[in-house]
């Protein structure tokens, strides 16, 4: 199971904590969207027989502001997902009085950023090779805790995209389920925006994990959740859909 976001205390002070007025007029444009997401989320759990209980929106916040964190969870949402680790780390501090928030780091993670990562983050869901997961164990036993990972795979083979190859991937789930501070929940996937390829890595992510033993699949983003949904689907990422477009420029 993935962790509460952090320990009482560890974080400082919030800096740029947002007002109520921001936070209203986020909530406001919102509303309706995050209405039709969960909508979305219900039909296609009743389209597979599935309850939507047993997937977990995190809504991704790359570029926006806290304040749309904070209307995001006045609605209810709790995991909120981040691209990079500064701007993780910022809202996170902004947003420290929000207890129950969980954070999770997606996609590629640098290693000299894993310090901050697990400090801020509830999971990973972006460990696609030993290096990166010995550095994260390390890290993460500096510090005492254990840190819950998912391990992304590129079943496409594109240099576009970060991701372990599905040759290599039971040497690395071997390493992480050695480490003593790595939690291994699952497999994470990020498929090109094609229909096709989509499915076509949604099931391969879905018989590796059954292979392996693993019940987490972080999978689906706005436009194909449903189909990621239907191949089992635990955690699925969506931004634009509840956001609206992202900021230009920046990170």
């Amino acid at each position: 199971m993935v962790m509460s976001r952090l320990q009482e205390g560890v974080l400082p002070q919030p800096s740029g904590k947002p007002s109520d007025e921001e936070i209203a007029v986020w909530k406001a444009r919102i509303e309706p969207s995050l209405t039709e997401v969960r909508a979305a989320i219900a039909q296609a759990c009743a389209a597979c027989g599935r309850q939507p209980a047993e997937v977990t929106l995190i809504a991704v916040a790359k570029r926006q502001p806290a304040a749309a964190i904070s209307a995001v969870h006045a609605l209810g949402v709790r995991d909120i997902g981040e691209n990079y680790v500064q701007e993780l780390s910022e809202k996170a501090e902004a947003l420290v009085h929000l207890r129950d928030l969980r954070f999770h780091h997606i996609g590629q993670l640098q290693r000299n950023k894993v310090g901050s990562a697990i400090r801020y983050a509830c999971a990973l869901h972006g460990i696609d090779s030993k290096r990166l997961a010995a550095r994260v164990e390390s890290v993460a036993a500096g510090v005492g805790r254990s840190i819950p990972v998912f391990v992304q795979v590129n079943f496409e083979r594109s240099a576009s995209k970060g991701g372990v190859s599905p040759e290599n991937l039971n040497t690395l789930v071997a390493y992480i389920r050695s480490s003593a501070h790595l939690e291994l929940q699952g497999l994470m996937t990020l498929p090109e925006v094609d229909e096709a390829s989509a499915l076509a890595a949604f099931a391969a992510c879905r018989e590796h994990a059954a292979r392996l033993g693993l019940s987490g699949l972080s999978m689906g983003m706005s436009g194909d959740f449903a189909a990621a949904i239907a191949n089992g689907a635990t955690h699925i990422r969506v931004g634009t859909r509840i956001f609206g477009a992202r900021p230009t420029g920046g990170k």
